[in-house]
């Protein structure tokens, strides 16, 4: 399987998806981590791939996702955006909502 085929696979498999630097627990840069204190202040369960433990993945996302930076949240298989679109959307309350309709379905 080559590496799109893994990313549209991990994206299709997860209703909430952020490719980050890091972990959730260790976020490895300062827009990875607020991007997951969003994420986690949601109180859903989501699924992560960290980027600088997958350089396959962190060449080829942007190209296939047509957005240069990380982190990217993915839900319900929908690019939402990186930190800032992430931080506006939690701000406004939007992002929670996303999030429990995103994971609803899945229990």
């Amino acid at each position: 399987m080559d590496i799109i085929d893994t990313i549209k696979e991990q994206i299709a498999n997860n209703p909430v998806l952020i490719y980050m630097k890091g972990a959730p627990n260790a976020p490895q840069c300062g827009f990875s981590a607020r991007a997951v204190q969003a994420l986690m202040a949601s109180g859903e369960k989501f699924a992560y791939v960290d980027i600088l433990q997958n350089p396959d993945i962190r060449t080829n996302l942007p190209k296939y996702a047509n957005w240069p930076t990380f982190p990217q949240l993915w839900i319900n298989g929908e690019l939402v955006g990186g930190s800032d679109i992430i931080l506006e959307l939690h701000e406004s309350g939007e992002l929670q909502t996303m999030i429990k309709s995103a994971t609803a379905t899945e229990q």
